[in-house]
């Protein structure tokens, strides 16, 4: 379990598991707690985790040449003239006839330029981790589109160099409303190619951006307001089975939020233009289905396998992880209604579920090379 509540909306926060110090937080009881609320929520299914959080021929043309024409004849000699008293005036000869002229070649037309390519669509596929070294993202380019550092800006680094980047696609994230406003649309409208912002980050999280759905809903214009302003899709909140009392199952906070909105606006719904969520464990798409009633299409942007009872089910092996990658990243492409994913995460300080896509600079795990060699759909 980690904090991550940034200072400053522009700021990352500390990588998850991590204190500000870089030290391991351990948060063994409310750990064990959020396990036993998952277990309950499976119904059916193994569910209890350790929370990490906070895709022939070579068909040459032949011309045809066109035959040569045949000369012109020429015209035979008139005889002499038979002398008479009276001579009679010789016959003009036949003229010859005039060549037809060369018709005027047609100007070859000068090729049209050729469109500038559309970049490669980004994909579903995607990682949750606060990318800044160019060798981890050439790594990953290609198969892994797109990623997030919970933050709305991607590091100095990647600010001052933007080319590091590849091809990946950097995603910001409002991770609660301590923000300014005016700010916050300042620096999306710099960056016109953003086209959705992720926002509050596990609200039913004590640990995490911590709020209750009456507090949420009184806050939502202020998203609402950064959209209106800048065009960008709001994604979020990024819900899951959470710790604060009373709102531990995602849909009761869901409930409380959308009535809590109404109540304050008039029966409108707020601008939800999709869902996120987050799971560590088995049942994704029964979890997904139980928030299909929102009619929202969803971004999981936090996932992997960190089942860690010893009930048989644990993940404890690097091909256990590898077989759970295989199954969730397989829901996640085929899901009409899942747009993105993200993986969680690049590297764990302790990676005892084997879950790390990373290893050295630009080196990926057994577990990250599976990542990026999953079919897509």
């Amino acid at each position: 379990m980690s904090e991550r509540r940034p200072t400053d909306a522009l700021i990352a926060p500390p990588p998850p598991t991590l204190d500000g110090t870089g030290s391991e937080r351990s948060d063994e009881g409310v750990d064990r707690q959020r396990r036993r609320l998952l277990a309950v929520a499976g119904a059916g299914a193994v569910l209890t985790t350790l929370s990490a959080c906070g895709g022939g021929g070579d068909n040459k043309e032949t011309v045809p040449v066109s035959p040569a024409p045949s000369p012109a004849p020429t015209p035979a000699p008139s005889p002499a003239p038979t002398p008479s008293p009276s001579p009679s005036p010789s016959p003009s000869p036949s003229p010859s006839p005039s060549p037809s002229p060369a018709p005027t070649p047609s100007p070859t037309p000068s090729p049209a330029p050729s469109p500038t390519p559309a970049p490669p669509p980004v994909g579903k596929r995607g990682i949750a981790y606060d990318l800044a070294d160019a060798a981890d993202f050439s790594a990953l380019n290609g198969p892994v589109g797109w990623w997030y550092n919970w933050a709305l800006d991607p590091s100095p680094v990647v600010r001052a160099t933007p080319s590091i980047a590849g091809r990946m696609e950097h995603v910001p994230m409002l991770w609660n409303f301590n923000f300014d406003t005016a700010q916050v649309i300042a620096a999306l409208k710099a960056r016109p190619s953003v086209k959705h912002l992720l926002v509050l980050n596990e609200p039913n999280l004590s640990s995490e951006s911590n709020m209750t759905p009456q507090e949420a809903a009184a806050n939502w214009p202020r998203y609402e307001a950064v959209a209106a302003a800048t065009g960008v899709k709001i994604v979020g909140p990024a819900i899951t089975w959470g710790t604060l009392p009373g709102y531990r199952d995602p849909v009761v906070w869901l409930d409380a939020f959308y009535a809590a909105y109404r109540a304050a606006n008039g029966g409108r719904d707020p601008q939800i233009d999709a869902l996120a969520y987050h799971w560590y464990d088995y049942g994704l798409s029964e979890k997904l289905d139980d928030l299909a009633k929102y009619g929202k299409p969803f971004w999981v942007t936090e996932m992997a396998n960190t089942h860690d009872i010893k009930d048989g089910a644990q993940i404890d092996t690097v091909a256990k992880q590898q077989a759970q990658m295989t199954q969730m990243v397989e829901i996640c492409e085929k899901r009409a209604d899942v747009i993105r994913y993200a993986w969680f995460t690049g590297r764990w300080p302790s990676d005892t579920h084997f879950a790390s896509l990373l290893a050295g600079s630009g080196t990926l795990t057994e577990v990250g090379k599976t990542y990026l060699s999953l079919p897509k759909a």
